[in-house]
């Protein structure tokens, strides 16, 4: 077995769904590990994640050389090497604006801090919540989330907020210095260029699957 090389100079235009796969690889192998297995062949990791082998060799192929002809991948090895590609081997500060059910829940899940992210700010508009303490972060109050972004440099922020307010929260988070959003409002966001969204809607996909489902029809 030979040790993985990465290479950081990938091209930029790799398709994002192959960037999306990545962490799939990284739980599907962290499991393998906690399971005793210490290699894995492209066809077994194939089952596992619900892709081809072919596939799994064409994601990495992006990224450099993995694992031996004939002899499979080292699951520490490559885990440690798509960690380092998705830049996971080092912690992550996260900005939380919106306390309210869905802020609370996220605020309080425990998946952060063993996959790398840590939820370092909070803020709401609701004076009963501000000055809270979850977990050592106080909330603070909305209009504090650019200066208070930047001050803790953080880079990516998580929107939890009623889709009405959503879009001018963004603007403070982005103004303090985030460049990755993840976004629970069901509202679409005007951002630079430069900030990543990713859109979570719960509403969204479940209208989207109804329609291959079978049902009456008023």
């Amino acid at each position: 077995m030979i040790e993985p090389t990465v290479s950081r100079n990938f091209e930029p235009d790799i398709p994002d769904i192959v960037i999306r796969r990545l962490p799939i690889y990284v739980r599907t192998l962290r499991a393998l590990q906690e399971s005793g297995i210490a290699n894995v062949s492209s066809d077994q990791l194939a089952e596992l994640i619900g892709v081809t082998a072919a596939q799994i060799r064409r994601d990495l192929s992006y990224f450099g050389k993995f694992g031996k002809q004939g002899k499979g991948y080292d699951t520490f090895h490559l885990e440690q090497a798509i960690s380092q590609i998705l830049k996971l081997d080092h912690k992550w500060d996260v900005a939380l604006a919106g306390f309210g059910s869905l802020g609370h829940a996220i605020a309080h899940y425990r998946g952060f801090e063993p996959s790398s992210f840590r939820i370092a700010a909070i803020f709401d508009r609701n004076p009963e919540q501000l000055g809270r303490q979850i977990d050592g972060v106080t909330i603070m109050s909305d209009r504090c989330i650019a200066g208070e972004v930047a001050r803790l440099g953080i880079q990516i922020g998580i929107i939890a907020v009623p889709a009405a307010n959503a879009q001018d929260v963004a603007a403070a988070l982005v103004e303090g210095g985030i460049h990755a959003l993840i976004n629970y409002a069901p509202v679409v966001l005007k951002t630079p260029p430069n900030v990543l969204v990713r859109e979570i809607d719960p509403i969204g996909a479940l209208q989207s699957m109804t329609y291959y489902l079978e049902g009456e029809h008023e």
